[in-house]
């Protein structure tokens, strides 16, 4: 026996992205809703590769009684208008937005790091998707965490336009193409030219001189991981379509080398280790597209501090940034709680 799930945003890259995964990993689905705005009531979208196709609703109008899961890719306008109705309708939510994430009563989850944690969804039957840099930091972080404890971590992102949705990407894509017929490429949905080019500043910036992006990954870490880890982040835009870069700089508690670094990697869940000294012996955004996986290169000790270590680490921010973990966690909600499944 299945659930009745929802998607919500399934017309978005994050909301069809999350559909593809339900259908490649088999989640147990008895029915299936696909929702989005009034402009996209009726057109029909796939379910993954599996040859069946949804027609979207009207979230203005659905009705959430008698369904178990929702999956919302739907900003935090959105969320805040519609995840406590699914909520108190006995709909569980499980937000991609950023809104409940540093609510106490709303457990934030990456499962191969806290699943523990998500045994307090009850108390608002929502639980919150990190932010995308933030899910494969802690992927790597947390094994680390574990062996030898870490005190310190100082981060530098290199963030796809998908990141900020179909108009990043759209932007990246006539922007390349203005600049080699020789039109001009004027910005639009980021400040400034992104072809060609890298932008240190994601989403607003705070008093302190800081992005939120760049807050974010700070204060989600501390609630995911340790509230005693000391984080420094520092985010850019980059001009790549899809997978997000992560420079990582982590000193320890604790003595920890290179080579013992790299043995608890190798078995640490949802991590790949690639990490060859030669030419292409590391794994770049294009390898990581569609791909599971959080993949860690180039992790070396650090001689400028004790107990330092410096890595590298890549994964598809639309996967494991967003939908992956989505499903994740659905996937987790069903073993420990739910149990409606076969």
């Amino acid at each position: 026996m299945g659930y009745r799930v929802v998607v919500a945003g399934a017309t978005g890259n994050v909301g069809r992205e999350m559909l593809n995964i339900l259908a490649e990993r088999e989640f147990p689905i008895d029915e299936l809703a696909v929702l989005a705005s009034a402009r996209s009531q009726g057109d029909e979208i796939d379910f993954g590769e599996t040859g069946k196709k949804l027609k979207v609703q009207n979230i203005e109008h659905f009705d959430p009684t008698g369904w178990d899961i929702a999956l919302f890719a739907i900003g935090s306008e959105g969320s805040k208008l519609y995840a406590p109705k699914f909520a108190a309708a006995g709909c569980t939510v499980i937000d991609n937005a950023s809104l409940y994430r540093m609510d106490p009563d709303v457990p934030l989850i990456v499962p191969e790091v806290n699943p523990e944690a998500i045994d307090g969804y009850t108390k608002r039957n929502i639980i919150a998707n990190p932010n995308c840099s933030t899910a494969q930091m802690v992927v790597a972080l947390k094994p680390l965490h574990d062996a030898a404890k870490i005190k310190r971590v100082v981060v530098a992102t290199y963030q796809s336009v998908s990141g900020a949705g179909k108009a990043g990407m759209d932007e990246l894509f006539e922007q390349s193409r203005n600049i080699f017929v020789g039109d001009q490429a004027e910005p639009k949905k980021f400040t400034k030219q992104i072809a060609f080019n890298v932008i240190p500043h994601i989403d607003s910036f705070l008093d302190d001189g800081s992005t939120k992006e760049e807050w974010k990954m700070v204060v989600e870490t501390k609630k995911i991981l340790d509230p005693k880890i000391k984080v420094t982040a520092t985010c850019v835009r980059v001009p790549v379509f899809v997978g997000h870069s992560e420079a990582i700089n982590i000193e320890f508690e604790d003595e920890i080398s290179a080579a013992k670094a790299k043995s608890i990697l190798r078995e640490a869940p949802g991590v790949m280790l690639v990490d060859k000294h030669e030419d292409g012996g590391y794994v770049t955004p294009i390898e990581c597209v569609g791909e599971y996986a959080t993949y860690i290169s180039r992790v070396r000790e650090d001689s400028t501090v004790d107990n330092g270590l410096s890595l590298w680490c890549v994964s598809d921010n639309l996967r494991k940034g967003a939908a992956l973990n989505a499903v994740q966690i659905a996937e987790l909600l069903g073993r420990r709680h739910l149990k409606k499944a076969a």
